[in-house]
């Protein structure tokens, strides 16, 4: 099952796991170095005490495991960005797109956001088809990076996600992202 959750500082081995080879390179960016991934979650912890909350950076996690991380950009005027990257040794299974239909619906029904964005290295048409699977619509080129477009169509709120984890669960607020209670 593919998980969502607030990073620790523990994760920060696997943030440079996931930043590195050819996840970097379609980044535009170096690997990760370790000092620089210590850093990295510092920082997202940080942001998640913001209020209100600008950026949701989650982990993605499977039976554990963190494989990748998931961003919600959240602009004044409603709109949000979405992106997405996972390990390379975990490309083509499925996470992506749960991952990102995940985030979709908490945008949507507990940020409360009315549409939402997103865009890819063209040399990278996994990615495409992991937006447009998770309902995105391809509008074209924007400074050589395919952008997407994706108008409020999620769920109602507090309905349970196509994942089958509740979005009630999950409260964002004075502190952003909140996990639901250990279980």
């Amino acid at each position: 099952m593919t998980v969502l959750r607030s990073l620790t500082a523990a994760d920060a081995p696997a943030v440079r796991r996931v930043y590195s080879g050819a996840a970097a390179t379609f980044l535009g960016r170096s690997a990760m170095t370790a000092q620089e991934a210590e850093e990295y979650v510092a920082r997202v912890r940080g942001w998640a005490g913001a209020d209100p909350a600008e950026q949701y950076v989650l982990g993605v996690d499977v039976a554990g495991d963190l494989i990748g991380i998931v961003k919600l950009g959240h602009r004044p005027d409603g709109h949000g960005r979405v992106s997405y990257v996972l390990r390379e040794d975990c490309w083509g299974q499925g996470y992506a797109t749960r991952a990102v239909e995940e985030l979709v619906t908490f945008a949507f029904t507990t940020v409360g956001l009315d549409s939402l964005g997103a865009k890819h290295h063209p040399g990278n048409p996994a990615s495409g088809r992991v937006l447009e699977k998770a309902g995105f619509t391809r509008i074209g080129i924007v400074n050589r990076m395919i952008e997407y477009r994706l108008p409020e169509a999620g769920p109602a709120p507090g309905s349970p996600s196509r994942w089958g984890t509740p979005c009630g669960s999950r409260r964002a607020g004075a502190g952003g992202w909140r996990a639901p209670a250990e279980r």
